[in-house]
């Protein structure tokens, strides 16, 4: 398949949009460079709650990540909405309870992928990215660790789809 003209996008889906999903947009992001999609690929990331709208990730996921190298600061928290399935080609949940809740607001004819993330790296044994929100240090890792490979997996293989593979 030969590049496409527009872009893919991509977007990540947690409950408040301050932790998993953030994560996930930055660090995809950045696989998605070094996997040479660079113009090919949007991505963003959206809550299914708007409680959070228009906060910065949470503290934590913002230094557990600058210690990678990502940069999370300066995204803010949006709740999904009904507009977004017209809009991305793959939106991807951290959990069960976030597709659920896509799946009730995911329009009929609705041409994308919907499902969960770590589905699309099934080497993990997991399907999905938990929540570190009321935990220590270890579940921020624990959410780096999965949504890094999962993102070289996913990266990769949108890059091999469009015939980008190095």
């Amino acid at each position: 398949m030969a590049a496409p003209a527009a872009p893919i996008r991509v977007l990540f889906v947690c409950t408040g949009n301050i932790c998993r999903s953030p994560t996930a947009e930055a660090v995809f992001r950045a696989a998605s460079a070094r996997a040479g999609l660079g113009r090919h690929v949007e991505v963003d990331s959206a809550g299914t709650i708007e409680w959070h709208a228009g906060n910065p990730p949470d503290y934590r996921a913002i230094a557990h990540a600058a210690k990678r190298g990502y940069d999370l600061a300066p995204l803010r928290a949006r709740q999904v909405q009904a507009a977004d399935f017209g809009r991305f080609h793959w939106i991807l949940a951290m959990d069960r309870t976030h597709l659920a809740h896509l799946e009730l607001l995911r329009p009929a004819g609705h041409g994308g992928h919907l499902g969960l993330f770590l589905d699309l790296a099934p080497q993990l044994g997991t399907r999905e990215v938990p929540d570190p929100y009321d935990g220590g240090p270890e579940g921020f890792e624990r959410v780096l660790d999965l949504i890094e490979r999962a993102s070289d997996a996913f990266a990769a293989r949108l890059a091999g789809e469009l015939g980008l593979a190095r």
